[in-house]
C-alpha cells in the first residue's frame, strides 16, 4: 500500500503548570496517497494538536510518524522545517498572507524558502492560474476578497507539489457560497493532481464530501463513530 501518512501510537503531552495534559494518546492510523480525509471532533478533542503533528509544526512526545516514507517524529527543528516546506501545503482559516507582498509574491514564498531560483516565478504563476487568479497576480491581499485571498493561499499550498495539503477550517472566514467554491477547488485539485487532502473541520457537510472521517475525542480515536469503520464508497 502507498501510504503518505503512517501514524503509530502518537502521543502528545503538555505540562500546564503542575498538571500533565494528554492532547493525543496512542493514536494510530494510515492515509493513502491521493486520499481525501477529514478530521473532526469537539473542542479540546486534539484536532489542532493532530494537525500540528501531521504538518510537522510540532513533534509527538512519543510514537512514530512517517510522512511520505520519511520518519519525522524525532527530527530537530531545522529538519522539520525542511520536510514541512517540501512535503506539506497549508491552507489556514485566516489565510496567513503577507500584506506587503502581491499574490504572486505570496505564492513564491515556499519556493524561496526551498532555495529555488530558476523557474520560480513561472511556477507561482501556474499555481495562481490553476486556482483561477491569473488576473489578480499583482494585487496585494487588501485588494482581494476573502475568497480570492483563500485561493491565493491554496495556490501557495500547491506550488511546491507537496505530498499532502492540510486545510484547517478553510471556509471558517468565508460565507457559505464562497466556502463551497473553496471546497470544490480543493476537491478538484485532488482529482486533477492526485494530492492527498486532509481537512480539519467542524462542518459535517464538508466532512461528508471526503472519503473518510477520522473522529477524535479526548485525544483518542473515536472508533465508535460509524464513519471510522471504513472508507466511504
Amino acid at each position: 500500500m502507498d501510504w503518505v501518512i503512517e501514524a503509530r501510537n502518537l502521543t502528545k503531552t503538555y505540562m500546564m503548570g503542575e498538571f500533565e495534559v494528554q492532547a493525543l494518546l496512542n493514536v494510530s492510523f494510515n492515509i493513502e496517497r491521493g486520499e481525501i480525509v477529514s478530521i473532526m471532533g469537539p473542542s479540546g478533542s486534539g484536532k489542532s494538536t493532530m494537525m500540528n503533528t501531521l504538518g510537522c509544526l510540532d513533534r509527538p512526545t512519543s510514537g512514530e510518524y512517517f510522512l511520505d516514507g520519511e520518519s519525522v517524529a524525532d527530527m530537530d527543528d531545522d529538519q522539520l522545517a525542511s520536510v514541512r516546506n517540501r512535503k506539506v501545503g497549508f491552507v489556514f482559516q485566516s489565510f496567513n498572507l503577507l500584506s506587503r507582498l502581491t499574490a504572486l509574491g505570496n505564492v513564491e514564498l515556499p519556493l524561496r524558502y526551498a532555495g529555488l531560483t530558476e523557474g520560480r516565478r513561472e511556477r507561482a504563476q501556474a499555481a495562481l492560474e490553476a486556482v483561477g487568479l491569473s488576473d489578480r497576480m499583482t494585487h496585494r491581499p487588501y485588494e482581494l476578497s476573502g475568497g480570492q485571498q483563500q485561493r491565493v493561499a491554496v495556490a501557495r499550498a500547491i506550488v511546491n507539489d507537496p505530498a499532502m495539503i492540510m486545510a484547517d477550517e478553510p471556509t471558517g472566514n468565508l460565507d457559505s457560497k464562497v466556502g463551497k467554491e473553496i471546497i470544490n477547488l480543493l476537491l478538484n485539485l485532488n482529482k486533477e493532481r492526485g494530492t492527498t487532502l486532509i481537512i480539519v473541520t467542524h462542518d459535517p457537510n464538508i466532512a461528508g464530501q471526503t472519503q473518510r472521517i477520522i473522529h477524535l475525542r479526548d485525544g483518542e480515536l473515536d472508533l465508535s463513530a460509524e464513519e471510522n469503520n471504513g472508507r466511504k464508497k
